[in-house]
């Protein structure tokens, strides 16, 4: 079962560029060194945009085969060949949170098969994201089969946002109940028309998805995310 590592960099603004190389040009490869080069790769590398919310905040996830392999992985940012790395990472951030999450099982991302991740940087365009982390109010299995039984097959009908994967906090790996949204923004036009326009009241009557997603939720927070150019995914 792949895990994915979701970390919330708060990173020096003198630091930020230094912030980058360290994950493109130490982390990405060196997550296929050893013997076991297939444990992890870095997937998301992500810009919070400026102008949305604190400045100098960096989401990066990277997917780990299995538990075995998250054990591995943490052996040797602890005591082996990747110590001194976060070593290095603690003097250009101030902190960082990070959780471990489980896709579910009708994410478009569910499981990675992380040999075909690209491990090298490769110049592409920028992406924007909208990554939405909900925490309810119902059980944690009922807001996500809301998601995927209203929430997906409307914006199936939408040209504003494509999901591309959508995780839950592993048991004891971060806040529960919590669940997460990656969304890529399709249209730029359609966000900022959302932005600018208020709720219609016909909207926010029974039956539509604005009420109904109140008996799972009432709050959460949503982050507009720019991926580096280099970013494997994008």
């Amino acid at each position: 079962m792949t895990l994915f590592l979701h970390e919330v960099h708060r990173v020096r603004g003198l630091c930020e560029e230094e912030f980058e190389a360290h994950y493109r040009d130490r982390w990405m490869p060196a997550l296929c060194d050893g013997p076991n080069g297939d444990d992890a790769r870095l997937l998301w590398y992500a810009h919070q945009a400026h102008g949305s919310g604190p400045a100098y905040r960096i989401v990066t996830i990277t997917a780990v085969a299995d538990g075995a392999a998250y054990q591995r992985l943490v052996d040797r940012t602890a005591t082996g060949d990747l110590r001194t790395w976060a070593r290095d990472l603690d003097g250009l951030q101030h902190d960082s949170i990070g959780k471990v999450l489980l896709a579910l099982a009708w994410s478009p991302l569910a499981s990675v098969d992380l040999a075909t991740v690209p491990v090298e940087p490769d110049v592409h365009e920028l992406t924007l994201y909208m990554e939405d982390t909900g925490w309810p109010h119902a059980p944690l299995d009922d807001y996500t089969a809301f998601w995927e039984e209203v929430y997906a097959p409307m914006l199936e009908r939408s040209p504003l946002l494509r999901i591309e994967a959508c995780f839950q906090t592993a048991l004891g790996a971060g806040r529960r109940p919590e669940a997460i949204l990656m969304q890529k923004v399709l249209s730029h036009e359609g966000l900022l028309r959302l932005f600018e326009t208020e709720t219609r009241p016909e909207l926010k009557q029974p039956g539509t998805f604005m009420h109904d997603a109140l008996q799972v939720r009432d709050q959460w927070e949503s982050r507009l995310l720019r991926t580096s150019a280099w970013s494997p995914m994008f």
